[in-house]
């Protein structure tokens, strides 16, 4: 009985940190901007097969429609209501994706717009998602409702009434972010708007939520929100289990709000992880691949069961958030797919892989001009669907990194590792690196300007493997190069500094 009672306490204790994917689960993928229709198929025909846990959607609620420029991505992040309508889809799409991704157990992580509304300059009328009537200037969303009452204009301190200083705690937390109306979180009224809405989420089968923009919040206004939550749906998931969180903190040292600061809630987004990462993979200001030996904590990131880590994310792929021109993106394909193939052999975190849209990309002085453009649309602005080529790509400019096989495969080497301690490193002092996840799989880089000819320990039972980068196992046939590890355990790699993916990964259930 006492042991029962200390497990539920630490199962309650723990909750918000725990994803509340099915065992083997290990990764989420972030579907950005896809409809409603196209992410139930993607689930049923493409994630669940091949292991992946979760999506991560774009906000639901409505928000306003921006014409200048037209309909931005960002104007997902400008809300209107809480009422579920969107480019990506209206409620009754929205709920049969739920039902349709948690039948085959893939849960659904809602992004959640909950700091602010839309900004002071979106004017007045019903030029949102679900044509609700709003007035920015005169803070009026009755379709909440909230009136000026509910907003932080009397507590903040700066002269703009934005955020003019990060370096001050309170402007940070009680302003404007580049003009978005900030919410008075700290009044019950606003606390209990907000909570309804995650609850109507939750009520529908979601299995949790991004906090959008968690810096710009008290993390004491978070907690309040948070505790009025319920648990989620006991169609899909067992009684008491409490939403999984993780909160947008872009803390890259030097500004005092720090990502431990909320900790208390649940998870953070670790974003020097991609941004050191990617200066590790470009080999910038002297890095070398060498020194991951202690990746993690030992890098100064947030403990790993506090972390929720990714390459690169919808801001940053584009410069915007934190990382800068470090940040590796599909644009970068060959070192992007080796950094993805790090993440997910590499125990850190809980992993998120991105699923972009491309756009045309124009620079003037160092910045892309075309940072804002919107998901692949159609002449009416509704969102293109996602079409699949034969090859199993994607098509209508959507990317589907997700899809790419070699990360499609280390999520499942990711599924297969899962629990199995880091093992057998191996560095060649530069930028040739190797370790083990256990005896369960093993994974080598090439990102020298040289070829790598070596015998490694492995860790693995012996027997023929399929490389899972090059290839993969489909039944008793290899479409891939071959690793022969011995009854020691050894085995010899070859990988050439010019190969299309100067990587090897081999695993358990890739034997032959």
């Amino acid at each position: 009985m006492g042991i029962y009672f200390l497990l539920l306490i630490v199962g309650l204790c723990w909750g918000q940190y725990n994803p509340n994917t099915l065992p083997k689960r290990t990764s989420i993928v972030h579907l950005f901007e896809w409809r409603w229709q196209d992410i139930a198929l993607e689930c049923e025909r493409y994630l669940a097969p091949n292991g992946f846990g979760g999506v991560q959607i774009s906000p639901p609620n409505e928000n306003v429609i921006i014409t200048d420029p037209q309909q931005p991505w960002w104007e997902r992040y400008q809300p209107v209501s809480y009422k579920l309508c969107t480019r990506s889809g209206n409620e009754t799409e929205f709920r049969d994706m739920v039902t349709r991704c948690n039948n085959v157990g893939v849960h659904i992580y809602v992004d959640a717009v909950i700091n602010h509304m839309c900004g002071a300059n979106a004017g007045a009328g019903d030029h949102a998602t679900c044509g609700s009537y709003f007035n920015a200037k005169t803070e009026d969303f009755p379709a909440v409702p909230y009136s000026d009452w509910d907003f932080n204009d009397r507590k903040c301190k700066s002269r703009s009434g934005n955020i003019e200083n990060y370096q001050d705690i309170s402007q940070v937390r009680d302003c404007r972010l580049v003009s978005l109306l900030d919410l008075a979180l700290e009044k019950d009224s606003v606390r209990s708007r907000i909570a309804d809405y995650l609850n109507r989420l939750l009520a529908i089968g979601v299995a949790g939520f991004r906090i959008d923009a968690a810096k710009h919040m008290w993390p004491v206004d978070v907690k309040a929100i948070l505790d009025k939550l319920k648990d989620l749906n006991t169609q899909w998931f067992p009684a008491g289990t409490k939403p999984f969180i993780y909160q947008e903190v872009i803390d890259l040292g030097g500004e005092p709000i720090k990502g431990s600061d909320y900790f208390g809630n649940g998870r953070v987004t670790e974003f020097k992880y991609g941004a050191k990462l990617g200066t590790v993979i470009r080999k910038w200001n002297g890095e070398k691949m060498a020194y991951l030996k202690n990746w993690g904590e030992g890098w100064g990131f947030v403990p790993s069961d506090r972390a929720l880590v990714f390459v690169d994310n919808h801001d940053n792929q584009r410069g915007h958030g934190a990382g800068g021109s470090s940040i590796l993106t599909f644009w970068d394909a060959r070192l992007y797919k080796m950094a993805s193939g790090f993440m997910l052999a590499h125990p850190y975190g809980f992993t998120r892989v991105m699923s972009s849209f491309r756009w045309p990309r124009y620079f003037e002085n160092g910045r892309d001009i075309n940072d804002w453009v919107g998901p692949p649309s159609n002449e009416d602005g509704s969102i293109k669907p996602v079409t699949i080529n034969p090859d199993t790509t994607c098509g209508n400019d959507w990317v589907c990194e997700h899809r790419w096989r070699q990360i499609k495969n280390m999520v499942i080497f990711r599924n297969v590792v899962d629990g199995e301690p880091f093992s057998n490193w191996w560095d060649n002092g530069s930028n040739q690196v190797a370790f083990g996840r256990g005896n369960k799989g093993f994974i080598i880089f090439n990102n020298d300007d040289w070829p790598l000819n070596v015998s490694l320990q492995t860790g693995l039972p012996a027997g023929t493997y399929c490389d899972v980068i090059s290839g993969q196992k489909e039944g008793d046939f290899c479409t891939a190069a071959k690793v022969q590890v011995a009854a020691d355990g050894m085995a010899n790699f070859l990988i050439g500094n010019e190969d299309e993916d100067p990587f090897i990964a081999i695993h358990v259930d890739a034997k032959l």
